[in-house]
């Protein structure tokens, strides 16, 4: 289920030079930012824990993921390039599989480890804070990259949709409207960082074990549409 030529021509597409640009960005601000907050407020636990939650869960973790996710397959479609990875003997579920294990590696290495040096550089790691932000980071990848690859799958505007829903939804109705809140990506994520560091310093609307099957649940869902309206594109394109 996993194709090495299609994974190294996503890698391509994705590092390019633009697109490389843009992914440092969003992590290098973060880290600018948390060393600010470090200089002008010292080591405070729940400063950082805020930061973190407030910036990197809600808006660099899922911006990446739409980078990564809809660069992973829909500059393909866009262009018809697709056309000729679908001529070869490779199996469509393989195709989105491996194009989402791609855009997964990437959206956790630029989100993840930034997330965790940022912690670092806010605390030092006190109350496992950035421990506990890098794991929320490290799940909410998997589930970004699944519903961003299915958006550039169905959408020719899936980047526009894709940023709507980050800035709108994610990082502000997820963090502000309490109905929004369940089903938030982010809220799910922070579920996961409360439960490693305890103390009150992080808090999230959605219990553990619904935000554990609602990641799941949410990127196995996405992944198999995706694989299912490749399908489709691939009769359309006979047709």
């Amino acid at each position: 289920m996993y194709n090495p030529t299609v994974a190294r021509l996503t890698y391509r597409a994705l590092l390019g030079r633009r697109r490389a640009a843009i992914l440092f960005v969003l992590p290098g601000l973060l880290l600018l930012i948390a060393a600010a907050v470090r200089a002008f407020n010292g080591a405070d636990d729940q400063i950082a824990a805020d930061v973190l939650g407030g910036f990197a869960l809600a808006t660099m973790v899922p911006l990446i993921g739409v980078i990564a996710g809809t660069g992973a397959i829909g500059p393909e479609i866009d262009d018809g390039s697709i056309v000729y990875l679908l001529a070869k003997p490779v199996k469509r579920p393989t195709i989105i599989l491996t194009k989402l294990i791609v855009a997964i590696a990437v959206t956790m290495v630029f989100s993840a480890v930034p997330t965790f040096l940022a912690g670092l550089i806010l605390n030092g790691n006190g109350q496992q804070v950035a421990v506990a932000h890098t794991v929320a980071a490290l799940v909410a990848s998997i589930a970004y990259s699944a519903l961003f690859l299915l958006l550039g799958t169905v959408s020719r505007h899936a980047v526009v949709i894709g940023l709507v829903y980050a800035l709108v939804w994610e990082a502000l109705f997820g963090s502000l409207i309490e109905g929004a809140k369940t089903l938030s990506v982010q809220q799910w994520a922070l579920a996961v960082a409360e439960k490693v560091t305890g103390d009150g310093l992080v808090a999230s609307d959605v219990g553990l074990p619904a935000a554990v099957a609602l990641l799941a649940g949410v990127t196995v869902a996405a992944t198999w549409y995706a694989g299912q309206k490749l399908r489709t594109l691939t009769l359309a394109g006979d047709e």
